[in-house]
């Protein structure tokens, strides 16, 4: 079932930047991407969740950023050469937001056929569905794509369905 990705054109394709948490390929909106940086000065916020416990400096301007490997439950190996910090726009209650997710490695802008895109199946993920906005299809690799709006608007993210025990 097509689950109607939202893009210029609903039936059309979805223009993604495409990254790797670990052997996970997992797509995000070309649109929402500001920049791509190689990895900056991470200043720890004391207390904060570990999903979101640092804030780096772009171009002068405060900057959460982002784990999704520990919202998805996944090894978190020190940063490398390939390792990257995607900064995007999400869309917090209505506002703009600029916020960055670390990434192993950034790998292309690809078109996503809308056809390709199904819901995340509710059985047999080990995320939280509400995470996923849906599952795409590009030759025989399965791309996820994450709800990067409701990952950084709940307040519980960094919780991972493997760490809640479900």
């Amino acid at each position: 079932m097509n689950i109607g990705i939202q893009s210029n054109h609903a039936d059309r394709a979805m223009t993604a930047l495409t990254l790797r948490l670990q052997d996970e390929v997992f797509a995000i909106d070309a649109e929402s991407v500001r920049e791509i940086l190689d990895v900056v000065p991470i200043s720890e916020v004391p207390n904060a969740k570990a999903f979101v416990g640092g804030l780096i400096n772009v171009r002068g301007r405060i900057v959460p950023l982002a784990d999704l490997r520990l919202l998805f439950g996944m090894d978190r190996p020190p940063p490398d050469v390939n390792t990257r910090i995607v900064v995007i726009e999400v869309d917090l209650d209505g506002e703009p937001t600029i916020v960055a997710i670390l990434a192993d490695r950034v790998l292309d802008v690809t078109e996503i056929e809308a056809a390709t895109i199904e819901e995340a199946p509710k059985i047999g993920m080990r995320w939280r569905p509400e995470y996923v906005r849906g599952i795409g299809k590009r030759g025989d690799e399965f791309i996820i794509i994450p709800e990067m709006g409701r990952i950084f608007a709940t307040g519980d993210a960094g919780t991972s369905v493997s760490q809640e025990g479900v």
